[in-house]
């Protein structure tokens, strides 16, 4: 299994940016990719982007442009550049590392004010 916690979320205006953190523990050799996700209320949980293993990303069309992922394996963490955030950005943001496991982290909340 792999543990991930998030950090990096906050309260930040419109147009602020913020840098999510997600530090991964345990078995980070079975991971093939790790990937970014939210969930506002009462929505369902969606995808934002991925990076592969060798540093692969894919993003999803509503964040590509304003959202970087990155990874620094030397800290077995993923993070997530977010820039010129908008109220409708707010939601648990959360991490999953896919491959042998899959296993998600407990979240962190943003909230973007206008």
């Amino acid at each position: 299994q792999v543990r991930l916690v998030e950090s990096g979320g906050g309260l930040v205006q419109a147009g602020g940016s913020l840098r999510l953190s997600c530090a991964a523990s345990g078995s980070i050799s079975t991971i093939n990719y790790m990937g970014w996700y939210r969930q506002a209320p009462g929505k369902r949980r969606e995808f934002l982007a991925r990076i592969s293993s060798g540093g692969s990303t894919y993003y999803d069309s509503s964040v590509k442009g304003r959202f970087i992922i990155s990874r620094d394996n030397t800290q077995n963490t993923v993070y997530l550049q977010m820039n010129n955030l908008r109220p409708e950005d707010t939601a648990v943001y959360s991490c999953g590392a896919f491959g042998l496991y899959s296993d998600w982290g407990q979240g962190t909340q943003v909230t973007v004010s206008s």
